[in-house]
């Protein structure tokens, strides 16, 4: 089989922060690395199945919710993508920017966390998701274009 391009990114140089993943016609992959890969310090599962709750139905509910194709975890549990069309990049990083300062102060109850609506409805910890929050937001701060370039 051919390596897919995810797979040809050094991990060992990658640091925090967003990236442009790929581009496939007017769909952009980007991904949200919030950990350090193979640093040992990973995502929780409960934590990252609220961020990707939270999140999408945050994205989802923007501005550009018509053009928000998809949000959701990595499974080595170092961050997420999010698929966009007719976003400009700047644009981008600010709509993450604002989606994890909107985690950060969530009250309430998560959106879609019940068993009609989830499909593990019970694995979820917003505590834990809100400090992940915490974390990645100074990585956000400034960020600019030219630093989508893995």
């Amino acid at each position: 089989m051919d390596r897919i391009a995810s797979f040809e990114v050094d991990h060992n140089k990658l640091q925090r922060g967003i990236y442009t993943s790929r581009i496939d016609g007017d769909v952009v992959t980007y991904d949200i690395r919030m950990k350090l890969p193979n640093g040992g310090n990973y995502l929780n599962n409960p934590a990252m199945h609220t961020i990707e709750h939270i999140i999408a139905t945050f994205v989802r509910n923007s501005e550009f919710k018509d053009r928000i194709i998809y949000f959701g975890p990595m499974g080595c549990r170092t961050g997420f993508y999010l698929l966009v069309r007719d976003i400009q990049p700047q644009s981008v990083i600010d709509l993450v920017h604002n989606a994890f300062q909107f985690l950060r102060d969530f009250e309430g109850d998560v959106p879609g966390v019940s068993k009609i609506e989830c499909g593990n409805y019970l694995e979820h910890d917003l505590k834990d998701a809100k400090r992940e929050a915490m974390e990645f937001i100074p990585v956000l701060e400034g960020y600019t274009v030219d630093k989508l370039k893995y």
